[in-house]
């Protein structure tokens, strides 16, 4: 008899395999010269990270074969991967810190930053083909084609910066390469990884893209929505920056007059002051943007969790789609 999967079952899992991810993790990089090279490898993945990717990758796998035993490997190359993107952005951003504490180029200096990310993607490849499986071809493939995707949304959201006539679409097509693909790449990699059908990655992958899409749309919408101090947030911090955001470029299309030559004026300015963010909410409320906005992160999340609905063991079936239920902060 299947035990329902609870809340708390999702999150007792999740940090049970958050702790077997870190501990792997922990067991790479493991050379030490040149220590410009391999230390800040180390020094990355000793951050706080949520291992979200690797654990859906251990998740996909248990849903097709019942079992991770084989996909950890592959979790660790898609975890890795990630950080390498992490250590890249942060340059382009000229951030300074990362989960407080200094970024990789900080800590040492962009060549060694450059360096390391390069070194992390071929480390990730590599642990991807000591996977047991007998089509490592596939999981290259899944890893290259996130990588690329993944450039090219940086690509685009550099160019997003600077449109000034940026639409829903080009907002849409971003995510979908930035974040969106690494998530559903993750999945795939693990499907594979427990030697899923085609029609069982088509359904993770599916997942991916939605529930990725949604949290996206989600981070946006929390965004404006704000209790400065709860969240960690300041309220309305997207359009103080001046960031174009779902809810922005949908209020656009929806406004006239002077609330869209004030809208319009976030990104021409790009940005806004703080005490003028209430003024800004009240426009998104009052064209229905924020009930809409709303409503489509309900829809993504639904059809995500009915994408794996037909996916045939039920136990990470079921931990799939608890896990994306706390991830989009809904009751089940």
């Amino acid at each position: 008899m299947q035990i329902p999967i609870t809340q708390q079952l999702v999150e007792k899992k999740y940090n049970e395999y958050h702790t077997r991810i870190n501990d792997a993790l922990g067991k790479c990089f493991d050379t030490e010269s040149p220590v410009t090279l391999y230390a800040p490898a180390r020094y990355i993945l000793e951050g706080k990270g949520k291992r979200i990717r690797p654990f859906l990758t251990l998740l996909a796998s248990e849903s097709v074969c019942g079992s991770s035993e084989e996909a950890l490997k592959v979790a660790l190359a898609v975890e890795i991967l990630h950080n390498f993107t992490l250590i890249h952005d942060d340059i382009m951003d000229q951030a300074e810190l990362r989960h407080g504490r200094p970024t990789v180029h900080k800590q040492w200096n962009t060549n060694a930053a450059i360096l390391t990310g390069d070194m992390m993607i071929a480390y990730a490849y590599d642990l991807a083909l000591q996977a047991k499986s007998n089509r490592h071809g596939e999981l290259i493939h899944i890893l290259n084609h996130a990588n690329i995707t993944i450039c090219e949304g940086q690509a685009l959201d550099m160019e997003l910066e600077e449109k000034q006539d940026a639409t829903i679409d080009d907002y849409l097509d971003m995510i979908a390469k930035k974040t969106g693909r690494l998530i559903s790449a993750a999945l795939e990699a693990g499907g594979v990884a427990g030697d899923a059908t085609k029609e069982q990655l088509d359904n993770l992958v599916l997942f991916g893209e939605k529930i990725g899409r949604a949290f996206q749309i989600q981070d946006d919408y929390l965004d404006i929505m704000a209790d400065d101090g709860k969240s960690g947030k300041m309220a309305g911090g997207d359009v103080i920056n001046g960031k174009k955001t779902y809810l922005l470029l949908r209020s656009l299309e929806l406004t006239k007059g002077k609330e869209r030559d004030l809208l319009n004026s976030v990104i021409e300015n790009k940005g806004i002051s703080p005490e003028r963010v209430p003024e800004i909410k009240s426009i998104y409320a009052a064209c229905g943007v924020l009930d809409e906005t709303a409503a489509l992160i309900n829809q993504h999340t639904e059809e995500a969790l009915s994408a794996v609905d037909q996916l045939p063991y039920a136990e990470g079936r079921e931990y799939l789609k608890g896990f994306a239920n706390i991830l989009m902060k809904r009751d089940f």
